[in-house]
Formats: structure tokens, sequence, C-alpha cells
């Protein structure tokens, strides 16, 4: 009688598996890029000792208040976060041609539980209202837009249209 011979059962050499899946992690670990929030670009004032208080006048003033439901007062009137853009242009342009001295102050105040981005929209619908009035001013002077001007003459548009914005510190919440 004949043997059969025993075929040897095929088998894939797994030592090396879990030297392989971590040069992989390591690999993705180190090839993927984290996108990380860099947050609002505000240049804060320098740090002075002695604090002089100098009374502003009411006409000078535009106050934005924003409550923690996301309702916003402009000048005592409730106004949706889209006409901020609007009402501001107005006052700044009615300012133009008055010394620096005079200029508009936007105070901005919110409460200490106002959505973060709530308090984002106002904050770009204020900076919008003074870009659209720099560049009205630069097309009606210049016959440019004020990015396309020249240092000088953007200097010229900055001091007749200043961008002033006073982000007070909010409210603490009662409870």
């Amino acid at each position: 009688m004949i043997k059969k011979k025993k075929i040897p059962e095929a088998s894939i050499p797994t030592s090396s598996m879990a030297d392989i899946a971590f040069l992989l992690l390591l690999f993705f670990l180190v090839a993927t890029v984290i996108d990380v929030d860099t947050g609002i670009g505000l240049t804060l004032p320098e740090y002075v000792e002695d604090i002089e208080t100098v009374e502003v006048p009411k006409d000078r003033m535009a106050a934005l208040l924003i409550n923690e439901r996301g309702d916003i007062l402009l000048d005592g009137e409730q106004v949706s976060v889209f006409q901020i853009k609007n009402n501001l242009k107005k006052r700044i342009v009615e300012k133009i041609e008055l010394p620096k001295a005079k200029k508009l102050i936007v105070s901005l105040k919110t409460d200490r539980k106002t959505f973060y981005n709530t308090y984002v929209q106002a904050l770009d619908q204020v900076k919008l209202s003074f870009f659209e009035v720099r560049d009205e001013y630069s097309n009606a002077n210049f016959g440019r837009r004020y990015i396309d001007l020249k240092p000088d003459q953007q200097d010229e548009v900055k001091e007749k249209i200043p961008i002033i914005i006073s982000l007070a510190e909010p409210e603490v919440v009662k409870k």
C-alpha cells in the first residue's frame, strides 16, 4: 500500500505585523495636518500705568449691547446682526470731515453668557461698516478701492476714517 503524503498547511508569518501596524500609525500621526483655530486678531493697546479718564460726548458714541439670548441693542434700539453695518455706516459718514478727536467710537459690550458666535458676527459687522466707508471714501477721492491705494493714500484715508472700537468688559451674571 502506498502511503499518502501529508501536505503542510500554508501559513502567513505574523510576527512582524505589530511592527508594520506601528509604522503605519506613526506615519499617519506625522503626516496629518491638524487645523488650529487662531482666534480673533486684535491688537491690544500698550499698558499705561496712569490712566486718565476722559468724558466722551454721547453723540460720539455708538453703544452696541448684546445680551445672553443674542438680542442686540444699538443706541437703545433693538436691531439684528445684519442691520448693524448699515446703521453704523450712516454715523461714520457724518463724522468724516470732523477732526480725529470727534470721530465715532463704537462700544461693544456683551453679557458673560453671550454666545461667542453672536459676538464675532457683531464685531465683523462693525469692522465691515468702517471698511465699506473707507472704500466709498477712497473711490470718491482717489478713484480706487482702499486696498488698491498707495501707502501714503491709505494713511490719509485711515486718518479721515479711523477704526475706533471699544471692547467693554462683560458684566457678571447674577444668579
